[in-house]
């Protein structure tokens, strides 16, 4: 018998519903005792986990799916430890839920404060990364929202393992199967249902390519936290240590191509460019990574591919990377503004005042100062598994973390006061 789509969601977001007025109220160490059961159930069912991956990276291939998206597909024994020491890392971290902030008291008498509290039922859409799923229940569970999960068709014996796992969790922690629910169904209208499911979900939060999130945006009746691209810029600074800069630049482009903080521009000052730029195009190549350069980056690095237009505007995911000389740090400044995409940008340079410029200037969820933009990460940060990175400016912006995945609420208390 054929699965009607509508009927499964409206009954996966009424069950979601019950379950977050259940996990509102959790306390923490029930909490914690399900993300430890979690990670240890990872743990122990690795070889299990590594095998159900193998047939979605085996459908994949034949698929005709690129390596950048292998990558984003693959599990293996180093990102399974990874989503563990994830898991644990969570219950490690203060329980923001019932945090009581802005106490003060009115001249009435009263007093007046905020009261940190879950979201309620979060949609997560997805696609590719099966570490997603541990991540997102985690983070979600935490944060005493219930969370409906539909990963993407490519990964489901992947998601569909985690599941299991998450399944049991919450099993031994006696919390309700539906606190999470990853989608059976790897039906697209699936994915139309749940943005429709107003009556239910709070907030939808897409993880995936532009294409995904642009339909999210425009289809959603739910509230979305998003971002649309991964373009992220190393400027090099007249005033850097090239030793720093030369290190930077080959760990934010090559570290790995396939995510979203990896750097798709490198922006070098004038003045150093001729010095710099020969050195970094060595092991670049040796990388073969496709250097894109504009006509001063040609004069210095005759090989490279003139760059058009679009390679400004262009998330590559993949080892290319362009390359544009600039006059200086203002310049660079007006160039990330007016191409980037407010994810990270980092700058190299010894001068204090221009890093201070740079800082307040550039108008993106991280700013970093000698720095690889790989470290724009919710783990990095010490927040714990990310559900994403959040470019936009309300309600969350940046890695998002336990605490953006509440809100707060006005409490007031009294001892029978009145308003006169």
């Amino acid at each position: 018998m054929s699965l009607n789509i509508p009927e499964y969601m409206q009954q996966v977001g009424k069950n979601a519903s019950n379950a977050a007025s259940i996990l509102s109220a959790a306390e923490s160490a029930q909490k914690n005792l399900a993300l430890i059961g979690i990670a240890d159930l990872l743990i122990e069912k690795a070889d299990w986990l590594e095998a159900e991956n193998a047939k979605d990276l085996e459908a994949g291939k034949a698929n005709g799916l690129d390596e950048a998206m292998l990558d984003r597909l693959r599990l293996n024994n180093r990102n399974i430890l990874g989503m563990a020491e994830g898991l644990r890392q969570i219950a490690s971290l203060p329980d923001p839920v019932g945090e009581i902030s802005n106490l003060n008291y009115r001249p009435s008498g009263i007093q007046v404060g905020h009261m940190r509290v879950p979201l309620g039922v979060i949609g997560i859409i997805y696609e590719s990364r099966p570490n997603v799923t541990a991540d997102a229940a985690g983070l979600c569970l935490k944060s005493g929202n219930a969370t409906i999960l539909r990963g993407g068709s490519e990964a489901i014996h992947s998601n569909q393992a985690v599941a299991q796992c998450i399944q049991e969790g919450l099993k031994m922690a006696d919390f309700p199967a539906e606190s999470v629910q990853v989608i059976e169904t790897t039906d697209r209208s699936a994915v139309g249902e749940l943005l429709r499911l107003k009556d239910y979900v709070d907030v939808i939060i897409p993880r995936g390519g532009k294409g995904l999130i642009e339909r999210v945006s425009a289809e959603s009746l739910v509230p979305v936290i998003k971002h649309l691209d991964g373009i992220c810029h190393v400027y090099i600074d007249d005033d850097a240590d090239l030793d720093k800069a030369v290190s930077v630049s080959l760990n934010s482009k090559t570290h790995r191509y396939g995510v979203c903080n990896a750097m798709e521009t490198l922006l070098v000052a004038d003045s150093v460019a001729a010095e710099v730029l020969p050195v970094l195009s060595t092991p670049y190549k040796e990388k073969d990574v496709e250097l894109r350069g504009c006509s001063r980056t040609q004069v210095i690095l005759p090989d490279c591919t003139p760059a058009e237009d679009d390679d400004w505007t262009v998330e590559y995911l993949a080892p290319i990377l362009s390359i544009r000389v600039v006059d200086d740090m203002d310049q660079a400044i007006d160039h990330i503004n007016k191409y980037g995409s407010q994810h990270t940008d980092s700058i190299i340079t010894e001068s204090l005042s221009k890093t201070r410029q740079f800082m307040r200037r550039v108008d993106s969820s991280s700013v970093m100062v000698n720095t690889s933009t790989r470290f724009a990460d919710g783990f990095e940060y010490g927040l714990g598994a990310e559900i994403g990175i959040s470019t936009d400016k309300l309600h969350v912006r940046g890695p998002v973390d336990l605490e953006g995945l509440t809100t707060q609420k006005y409490v007031v208390f009294g001892d029978g006061h009145i308003r006169q």
